[in-house]
């Protein structure tokens, strides 16, 4: 299962009213590559394919491929808002080790394809 706070909730359905597509929902998943060996994709699409997975959260359709799902069992995802502007967090509890960015990470079984930041 995977977690958004009521935050990035709200600031992703801002983000998907901004939208001019009818349909969209977020798609969480995760690529080889980054300095850790797995990076983390999240964005709206409108194209659902057969190995897709489909959740409502919050309110949220968000779509997860089941290639990644292993990877993203758990996953928490918060917005939060300082004086230099706002943005998303990710604590994945599969991840054993991050890089700087906050964007890589491996777990402790798969490496991925490490790369530099």
């Amino acid at each position: 299962m995977i977690a958004i706070s009521e935050a990035a909730s709200n600031k992703i359905k801002e983000m998907l009213a901004e939208e001019e597509t009818p349909g969209l929902f977020l798609r969480i998943g995760v690529r080889e590559g980054g300095c850790s060996g797995f990076s983390y994709g999240m964005g709206f699409d409108d194209e659902k394919h057969e190995n897709d997975q489909e959740m409502d959260i919050r309110g949220l359709r968000v779509v997860v491929d089941s290639d990644s799902m292993k990877y993203l069992y758990g996953l928490e995802i918060d917005y939060k808002e300082t004086a230099m502007g706002g943005g998303f967090t990710i604590h994945n509890p599969n991840a054993v080790a991050t890089c700087g960015c906050g964007q890589s990470f491996r777990t402790a079984t798969e490496a991925g394809k490490p790369e530099e930041c």
